[in-house]
């Protein structure tokens, strides 16, 4: 049986456990926390070394920012196409008509987002060893990528530490594989405590919302990046959608574009055949700046919240959403909770109520496993896309 099977059977049994025994089932959290933190234990050294070598391996300065320059482009261009979908999807189903809710007290202050200039500025680590100990993903890449660099420039002897690097990428490898095994069992126990702990209740109020996210999620996959992977990739949707589908399936659960990156290396280069030059430069790229699903939430849940409070979002409004959702998708990509708190900045530019924020959390959960999921399919897509482009995608046969 192959592990994607065993995921998704370990799903299904958690998600079954969990309805049936409700919050008691909180017992079994442990063995999904023991597998997160297995997760978290490979993103710092993984990231760093297949970075390093990938970067090492491109070496020619031209080529390096062609594929940076193809990548970023192909972010912006999704994210802005996902948040269009979500605006399209918000006004056609209406999530939020109907509730009525009016305002109570004074609004919540937003939470704080880094500006433009902070984002650019807190790239550069300024000691990399804590970056890697405080696992502040966007300065270890940084420093990566400028070390990989000066590494080609250091002639025979820095031969001999990408030779150490090639090595310890490898180990990294192997370990994933090992971590792996334990999936289906971790996948089970943290599908479990979800269900269990919200219920099926909480769920119905809030069934459209839910449908709505869902729904155009699935517009964007379908459409956007099997256009993708066909158009420019060359690649039939089938296979690329089954070759990536262990990865979306635990990014679905863990809710986590980080934990999951170890396993979406790993399918993109085994299963999609990308090369691991291009896989461990684009892929932690994209698992920090890359957030197609948490924009397309934004757009979805601001009509959402204009909508229950009857307040009218006009075509201004939402090009203003457009806009702020795509600048906070790369502002706030390494915030812990980054789905909530660009919501924040996204209401607070249009003017809507705050107090939305706390009507959406109680179901966050549930919309952030989609996103998340969707966000990790978008990397492998870029992937695949952009390692064609540069004669680096093998056929795989299975």
């Amino acid at each position: 049986m192959k592990l994607f099977q065993k995921i998704l059977i370990g799903f299904v049994l958690g998600a079954i456990l969990g309805a049936i025994w409700g919050p008691g089932i909180v017992w079994i959290k442990p063995v999904g926390t023991i597998f997160l933190n297995l997760l978290k234990m490979l993103i710092i050294p993984l990231i760093f070394s297949t970075l390093v070598v990938g970067v090492a391996s491109i070496a020619e300065p031209k080529k390096l920012g062609r594929v940076a320059g193809k990548t970023i482009m192909y972010y912006l261009i999704t994210t802005g196409i996902a948040i269009i979908i979500g605006l399209l999807v918000g006004n056609i189903i209406q999530p939020g008509a109907g509730m009525n809710l009016v305002l109570e007290g004074v609004a919540q202050e937003a939470a704080k987002t880094p500006s433009l200039v902070d984002t650019i500025v807190n790239l550069i680590p300024t000691n990399p060893i804590g970056a890697m100990a405080q696992g502040t993903v966007l300065q270890v890449i940084v420093f990566a990528l400028f070390f990989g660099y000066a590494m080609t420039k250091a002639g025979e002897k820095g031969k001999a530490v990408l030779k150490f690097f090639e090595g310890f990428a490898e180990a990294m490898y192997k370990l994933t594989g090992t971590v792996m095994g334990f999936a289906p069992y971790g996948v089970f126990a943290l599908i479990a405590v979800t269900v269990g702990a919200q219920g099926l209740a909480v769920l119905i109020p809030f069934a459209k919302l839910i449908f709505a996210v869902y729904f155009g999620i699935i517009i964007h996959e379908v459409v956007v990046y099997s256009g993708m992977v066909s158009i420019i990739g060359k690649m039939s949707p089938g296979k690329f959608f089954k070759g990536i589908s262990e990865a979306s399936l635990l990014a679905f659960t863990t809710a986590s574009s980080s934990a999951t990156l170890p396993v979406t290396m790993r399918a993109s280069q085994e299963n999609l055949g990308v090369s691991p030059t291009i896989s461990s430069f684009v892929l932690p790229l994209g698992a920090t700046v890359n957030m197609d699903g948490t924009a397309m939430y934004q757009g979805i849940c601001a009509l959402f919240v204009a909508q229950a409070y009857g307040i009218h979002l006009g075509l201004g409004g939402q090009l203003t959403v457009l806009l702020t959702a795509l600048l906070a998708s790369i502002g706030t990509a390494g915030v812990p909770g980054a789905g909530l708190v660009m919501l924040t900045m996204v209401l607070t530019s249009v003017g809507l109520p705050l107090e939305g924020v706390a009507l959406i959390a109680g179901v966050d959960r549930i919309l952030d496993m989609a996103r998340t999921s969707c966000n990790v399919t978008g990397d492998a897509a870029c992937a695949v896309v952009v390692a064609k482009t540069e004669g680096e995608l093998v056929e795989v046969k299975k």
